[in-house]
């Protein structure tokens, strides 16, 4: 069965408590925390020590997975601490982006070799490092992606594949997805109406409401084998309230889960 999670920097500026209690409610199976420098920081990798036991408490009261984590920069001073609260809170999934410019090469050997680094450290702990094709960045679209597999060969290495970002770069994800599928670890979904830059508001990030095949992009992921976690990722809801958070959380649950239970994956 594929598992269905919510990352919480759908809940900023929200206590975790909120968080878990809105995810729960939805039906959601797990979740993704967010410890987002300077956006989302549920949990707080600083201090990830003293907040350890309270969040494996809180999630297991919800019955609620802890599916994985985003931290989000490429940055060794805080992976580090990441992979060692990832391991404590059996969390097995550190994502981020990959960094760097578009069309840069030297940024895409720095940021890949950087990658690479940073993903054997990960595996020596137990944990795979996964990034995804980030609009602007250095890794942007499946070529790009491609090209990082073929770089880095780290068993703790693994692809986020992120929809949102393979539409804005112009492709159809459903049919990027098989293309990359063999190193898919994380899945990070949100839908958008047009082709960007930006995913749009947050509302319009809730699973049917924007143009993205996602129907098929879940038949290209049941097809392929695919059975890791896939965590809606909603951001810029920071100005929303809670029950508008709820509806983007609920309503994209049902439809995923909807689409899923089609494929015989729930």
């Amino acid at each position: 069965m594929i598992e269905l999670g919510v990352n919480t920097v759908l809940f900023q500026n929200q206590d975790l408590d909120t968080a878990l209690a809105v995810i729960a409610a939805c039906g959601y199976d797990g979740v993704e925390l967010s410890a987002i420098k300077g956006m989302c920081e549920h949990l707080e990798l600083d201090r990830w020590q003293e907040q350890a036991n309270l969040i494996r408490a809180k999630a297991e009261q919800r019955r609620l997975k802890l599916l994985s984590m985003e931290v989000a920069a490429l940055d060794p001073q805080r992976l580090r601490p990441a992979f060692a609260a990832a391991r404590a809170l059996g969390i097995p999934v550190v994502n981020v982006g990959p960094g760097g410019k578009s069309g840069r090469e030297e940024d895409f050997f720095r940021q890949t070799d950087l990658l690479a680094q940073m993903a054997d450290e990960a595996a020596a702990t137990g944990v795979s490092l996964c990034v995804k094709a980030h609009v602007g960045a250095c890794i942007y679209n499946t070529d790009t992606t491609l090209r990082a597999m073929a770089r880095i060969s780290s068993p703790g290495f693994g692809i986020d594949m992120d929809p949102s970002h393979i539409f804005r770069a112009g492709e159809n994800p459903e049919d990027a997805l098989p293309k990359v599928l063999s190193r898919v670890r994380h899945i990070h979904i949100r839908d958008c109406k047009g082709r960007g830059p930006t995913p749009g508001d947050a509302r319009d990030q809730a699973c049917g409401r924007g143009d993205i095949n996602l129907p098929g992009y879940f038949r290209a992921m049941v097809e392929g084998g695919y059975r890791g976690p896939v965590c809606l990722e909603v951001i810029g809801a920071g100005a929303c309230d809670l029950t508008t958070r709820a509806v983007i959380a609920a309503e994209s649950y049902g439809y995923m889960n909807a689409c899923l239970k089609a494929l015989g994956a729930r």
